[in-house]
C-alpha cells in the first residue's frame, strides 16, 4: 500500500535532540494513521508515538510524552518525530508504520500493515 523510509537515527548523549524523519509514498490518501515504535533486542516492538493522517490527532506513550513531538506533513507525504530530552532508555531502533484506511487503535502494533526498515538511535554518555 505505501512504501516507508525513516531518517535521522544516530548516537547522541543523554539530554539530546534528535529528529526522525519518514518519508511515505505509494497511496499515502489510504491511510488512517501513522506510527512511530521501537524495539530494542530481546523486548517487543512498543508503541511510542503517532497519529491520525487527516486530523492530525496524537497519542504518546506515557514514557515520552512530553519529550517527543510526532508531526505530519501531507502536502509532502512526511512523517516526523522530535526527540527532545534523551535517555539512555530510549535508546532503540525506530520504526514508521503505516495503517490501512479503517479506523484503528493508533497505539496498537496490529494496526499498523506497512512498516519501513528502521533507524536506529543510540543515547549513551
Amino acid at each position: 500500500q505505501v512504501q516507508l523510509v525513516e531518517s535521522g537515527g544516530g548516537s547522541v548523549q543523554p539530554g539530546a535532540s534528535l529528529r526522525l524523519s519518514c518519508a511515505v509514498s505509494g497511496r499515502p490518501e489510504k491511510v488512517y494513521a501513522l506510527g512511530w515504535f521501537r524495539q530494542v533486542p530481546g523486548m517487543e516492538r512498543e508503541f511510542v508515538a503517532g497519529l491520525i493522517r487527516m486530523d492530525g490527532l496524537t497519542y504518546y506513550n506515557d514514557a515520552v510524552r512530553g519529550r517527543f513531538a510526532v508531526s505530519r506533513d501531507n502536502a509532502r507525504n512526511t512523517l516526523s518525530l522530535q526527540m527532545n530530552r534523551l535517555k539512555v532508555a530510549d535508546t532503540a531502533v525506530y520504526y514508521c508504520a503505516a495503517s490501512g484506511p479503517e479506523q484503528v487503535p493508533v497505539s496498537y502494533s496490529e494496526s499498523y500493515i506497512d512498516w519501513g526498515q528502521g533507524t536506529r538511535v543510540t543515547v549513551s554518555s
